[in-house]
């Protein structure tokens, strides 16, 4: 058993599920945790793709009742409206990312360009909190078409790493009239069909490289990121009932100065590409 292996797999589960429904984007911190770990290479960049499934089951495994609910209620009103809007959030980043994720990856997926992103999106969370927040949908139930489409083109956004998904949809549905909790409720929900179809096409796309003794580093990625992300999704909807998302904000613009100001200095040789 490759202890270092299962070490660095620990340490990336825990870090996708922790940042997947934050708005501090997953994939800019798996791209420099990873730079750190030397765990970088094309089967390390399949592997943070498929522990992305652990992170969608803890949203599932949250809101098994609702869902089912969901499911089972199919044909009527309330239902279709929800599957709807999920299908029109769901279709503009679905269409963009396989046009363009080859050239996002190759020239995007890297630390410097994560961390201009970080900073830029901090940025945008501190304007979108800052101004009139006037609250047209309270409930997700409450939404429409329009408010769909409007926040999946938001989510295109999130094609750029380090600008997050969950931050797109959310600093989106505030600035298109939701609330803060159906915001990230909706987020949660539109992660399931996005996350679900990017990890199985990744995945089936680099089918060569897997092998089954990376069996147990993928499981053990795979559970971490799935009871770290429940605890995330958990902790967010506790904190979001009393507070804004300004903390994430700044969060994000210093630790993307951090990288920065690591980069310029020499203190840590980031990956350029």
């Amino acid at each position: 058993m490759d202890w270092p292996i299962l070490i660095k797999a620990l340490i990336l589960g825990i870090v996708e599920g922790l940042t997947e429904f934050l708005p501090i984007s997953s994939t800019g911190h798996l791209i420099l945790m990873g730079d750190l770990l030397d765990f970088n290479d094309d089967k390390a960049k399949v592997f943070t793709v498929a522990i992305q499934l652990g992170a969608i089951l803890a949203v599932c495994w949250e809101y098994r009742a609702r869902l089912t609910a969901i499911v089972t209620s199919i044909g009527s009103k309330e239902s279709n409206r929800f599957l709807l809007n999920l299908l029109i959030a769901f279709l503009p980043a679905a269409i963009l990312g396989f046009l363009f994720i080859k050239t996002i990856k190759s020239y995007l997926f890297h630390p410097l360009p994560v961390a201009m992103a970080l900073i830029i999106g901090g940025i945008l969370i501190l304007w979108a909190e800052r101004r009139d927040h006037i609250v047209d949908v309270k409930q997700v139930e409450d939404m429409d078409w329009k408010h769909a489409l409007k926040i999946g083109c938001a989510q295109c956004l999130a094609l750029i790493p380090g600008t997050s998904r969950s931050g797109a949809t959310i600093i989106g549905g505030l600035f298109f009239g939701l609330s803060r909790k159906a915001a990230a409720e909706f987020s949660f929900f539109l992660a399931i069909p996005i996350m679900f179809a990017a990890t199985f096409y990744d995945v089936y796309k680099s089918r060569d490289l897997l092998q089954m003794e990376d069996l147990s580093m993928f499981a053990v990625g795979f559970m971490a990121s799935f009871v770290s992300a429940w605890l995330a999704i958990r902790g967010l909807l506790r904190y979001i009932s009393h507070h804004d998302f300004a903390l994430f904000a700044w969060y994000r613009i210093g630790f993307g100065i951090m990288i920065l100001v690591t980069a310029y200095t020499g203190l840590i040789a980031w990956s350029t590409g």
